[in-house]
């Protein structure tokens, strides 16, 4: 086994910093995939550290070489000016970028500061939405090349997940062929998309970093860009009102559409934003079983996830 000490020296040394001048190595929690780690120097500087599980360990389809989704997150994020962290180094087997400011975003925010917070919140994500890509789908590859259309791209996403709940015997709501049907209903609504997007797709709030050195809660950094793609922005809605609607968070979308997002909400919109939340939520679905959740984490799918998976179904049946 690897020491955790060594290995994060032979990375530091890697990246042209002093080995010998790390201090203080912590792991950091809150991620169920990747292995990561908080490096301190004794200069004061912060790192993270990223080590993906070994190739043998069971995952989705879609979960390779999900460090390179993550880098060229960072990359096409700093170029708009939304704050993340900076790649400072990258082999085949981790990731090492600086620390960004904050915590996860937690339930001790005042009304008036995630008014505020959610405000910012759209105005970043609206950024994040002006960078254009040269394809469609995952830029790790783990499916194949970037597609030419987003139909295309999102299709074979689909299919590999419902590939990946026939393979693990995900306890799915619905039988998988019967999931399969319906979305493919409202596969034309992709038509509409025209250009690949830059989406996080996993900006839940603990991906959310709040900043308060200054004394007033800011947006430090958006963080764990590994499930990033190239596609429809109206993906990241998913995740940013996970297990809800984003057309309640008026906050989000007012700053969302002050920075120039479009968040149009007609029929194909719809339609699209059902099969985006029918995909995350066969993700979270379908991933306990991999990762062996425990008994806790596969009651709250079950009771939780598995009746938001048959409302975006409904949903799509209900509009086709």
């Amino acid at each position: 086994m690897v020491d955790s000490w060594e290995r994060a020296r032979h990375v530091l040394a890697a990246a042209g910093l002093d080995p010998g001048g790390l201090a203080h190595l912590a792991p950091l929690t809150g991620g169920t995939y990747n292995t990561v780690e908080e490096l301190r120097l004794t200069d004061g500087s912060r790192y993270v550290l990223k080590i993906p599980p070994a190739a043998a360990v069971p995952g989705l389809r879609h979960e390779k070489r999900l460090l390179v989704s993550e880098a060229e997150f960072y990359r096409r994020a700093a170029r708009v000016g939304v704050p993340v962290p900076q790649e400072v180094c990258a082999g085949e087997d981790y990731l090492l970028m600086t620390a960004v400011p904050g915590d996860p975003w937690d339930g001790t925010l005042t009304d008036p500061e995630q008014t505020a917070l959610r405000t910012e919140l759209g105005r970043q994500v609206a950024r994040l939405h002006e960078v254009t890509g040269p394809g469609y789908g995952y830029p790790s590859g783990a499916l194949g090349p970037l597609a030419p259309d987003w139909r295309t791209a999102f299709t074979a996403m689909f299919d590999a997940v419902l590939d990946d709940a026939r393979r693990y015997g995900a306890r799915l709501p619905r039988p998988v062929d019967s999931v399969a049907r319906t979305a493919a209903s409202a596969y034309g609504a992709l038509d509409e998309v025209t250009q690949p997007r830059l989406v996080h797709f996993d900006l839940w709030r603990g991906n959310i970093l709040v900043d308060r050195a200054d004394g007033r809660a800011r947006i430090g950094g958006l963080i764990d860009g590994e499930r990033m793609f190239w596609g429809d922005p109206l993906a990241d809605f998913v995740s940013l009102a996970l297990l809800g609607d984003i057309r309640k968070d008026e906050d989000f979308l007012a700053g969302y559409r002050e920075a120039g997002g479009r968040a149009r909400f007609d029929a194909p919109a719809r339609l699209r934003l059902a099969l985006y939340r029918a995909y995350l939520y066969l993700i979270m679905l379908t991933e306990t079983i991999p990762r062996e959740a425990g008994e806790e984490q596969r009651r709250w799918v079950r009771e939780t996830v598995a009746p938001e998976l048959v409302a975006a179904l409904d949903e799509i049946e209900e509009t086709t």
